[in-house]
């Protein structure tokens, strides 16, 4: 394992040979080291299985470099990295391919500077980044026991599934440059998200559990969720093509916000013209019950972190405000891109996030972290369905992406798992799995909000690097498809 210390000696003393080398007018050296557990659930109850796999883990470290050379009358940009190595040799190494990558970029103002005093401290758990093969074994069994006790505790012992992991992230990072920025950070964050299904009935459920400190982590509750939701979507139905007021799940709202909200509130795709949102900044773009905001120092969130990976200190960063654009997501390279006397945004966003961890072979992008969705007026998850008298309540989604460019705001989705009828305000019967896509425009979505729950929770979805505080939604007159072979009508 290597310590928070050796990723600093790498950065300070890299730095300080690179600052004596000729025609390097500034440099940032970031050095990261990352951790990977994963204990992968495979249950099969009628054929013999281990149920919980061995741990699997990966480790990656390095360093990376990017530097400004002077070459001639220009200035050139470069970046380089370094695998495993954290000495100066390594920095130099990486300083090497980032002179033999460096091209003219009109658009590179300078590397970032200090802004501010941190507000996390400490905020990771010992305990995580030290824990044991065995412990890790025990929690994915954990989640494995939450699934079949439910199912056992409602009469189902044959035709189960259940799969998914339970996942365990370590990060450290230092990062120091040539405009005095110097500093480090620790995350230790822990997931488990589950899926279960009952083969027979043809349904599955899904439940997830997330937490940055060991004694925190339940992950025999996603276990629990998983198999309950399965039970209570058989018997599910068709309903005809058309439109229809929905409530969109927290899982459904956490991946409209990470492929298409999110997105579209980045200075990136601002700079690409490839937004809903252009030249709206200041203008009302949806209901005035919604406010959007991300929060990269919340408290106990996993999304949260100390400070970026160009070590700006993390923050509120405020997006939409009742229904009007206050702000985007961006990173040091583009708030200096396309500031102007009108509008600039603290760069609270710029990350190195693949490989599930800040990795030292990246230059950094634009990056959520905890995407907060509050309301002006919110109301219990029960008062929801009241406003949607006659609709469909759904679950989860899968394959959420935009139809010809964000900008568009044509979106589709398929309606996959934990997913309902509405009749008279109350969940009538279950959706059918898959035989439901979703065909509309986040536009519409956002501008036809009749109602917001209070409660929230923090939300996850495959693939994504940030984490959505996301309460449940309701919208009028979105777009169904069925997708079947057959189908009848919602009164049948």
């Amino acid at each position: 394992m290597i310590t928070t210390e050796q990723l600093r000696t790498c950065v300070s003393e890299g730095l300080e040979r690179i600052k004596k080398i000729k025609n390097v007018v500034e440099a940032e050296v970031f050095a990261s080291w990352n951790e990977q557990i994963v204990n992968r659930l495979n249950y099969t109850s009628d054929i013999p299985c281990q149920g919980v796999q061995e741990p699997k883990s990966i480790q990656f470290y390095g360093v990376g470099v990017l530097a400004a050379f002077k070459s001639g009358n220009k200035i050139k940009v470069g970046f380089g990295s370094e695998p495993n190595d954290l000495s100066v040799r390594g920095v130099l190494e990486a300083l090497k391919k980032a002179r033999m990558n460096k091209i003219s970029d009109p658009d590179y103002k300078s590397l970032p500077e200090p802004q501010g005093t941190p507000t996390l401290t400490n905020y990771h758990d010992v305990n995580v980044m030290e824990i044991s093969d065995e412990k890790v074994v025990n929690l994915g069994w954990q989640a494995l026991e939450g699934t079949l006790s439910s199912y056992s505790a409602k009469g189902f012992s044959k035709s189960l599934i259940v799969g998914g992991d339970v996942t365990i992230f370590k990060e450290r990072m230092a990062i120091r440059n040539t405009r005095g920025i110097d500093d480090f950070d620790e995350t230790s964050i822990l997931t488990a998200t589950i899926t279960s299904m009952i083969e027979d009935e043809g349904v599955k459920g899904t439940g997830w559990n997330t937490a940055t400190h060991l004694d925190k982590f339940k992950p025999e509750e996603a276990g629990k969720e998983a198999a309950e939701s399965a039970i209570r979507t058989i018997g599910g139905q068709r309903i005809a093509s058309g439109a229809y007021d929905v409530i969109f799940g927290r899982q459904p709202v956490t991946d409209l916000v990470g492929n298409l909200i999110a997105p579209s509130l980045s200075l990136i795709s601002v700079n690409a013209s490839d937004t809903p949102f252009l030249r709206k900044l200041g203008q009302r773009v949806c209901s005035p019950n919604i406010t959007v905001y991300d929060d990269g120092a919340m408290p106990g969130q996993i999304g949260s972190k100390r400070i970026t990976c160009e070590g700006i200190p993390t923050g509120r960063t405020d997006l939409i405000t009742d229904g009007i654009i206050t702000g985007f997501l961006t990173n040091d390279y583009y708030n200096k891109k396309l500031q102007s006397n009108l509008a600039s945004f603290t760069p609270r966003n710029g990350f190195r996030f693949s490989l599930g961890g800040r990795n030292y072979n990246m230059q950094t992008k634009v990056s959520p972290t905890n995407v907060v969705i509050e309301g002006r007026e919110e109301i219990p998850d029960k008062e929801l369905l009241s406003l949607v008298k006659e609709g469909i309540y759904i679950g989860r989604i899968w394959y959420t992406y935009p139809v010809n460019g964000l900008a568009v705001g044509d979106f589709t989705s398929t309606i996959v798992a934990d997913s309902y009828l509405i009749k008279d305000g109350k969940l009538l019967a279950p959706l059918k799995p898959n035989a439901v896509r979703i065909n509309s425009n986040i536009n519409h979505v956002l501008n036809n909000i009749i109602g917001i729950t209070k409660e929230k929770k923090a939300t996850l979805v495959w693939g994504g690097e940030e984490v959505v505080v996301a309460p449940e939604i309701a919208v009028k007159g979105v777009r169904l498809d069925s997708i079947a072979n057959e189908s009848t009508s919602f009164e049948s």
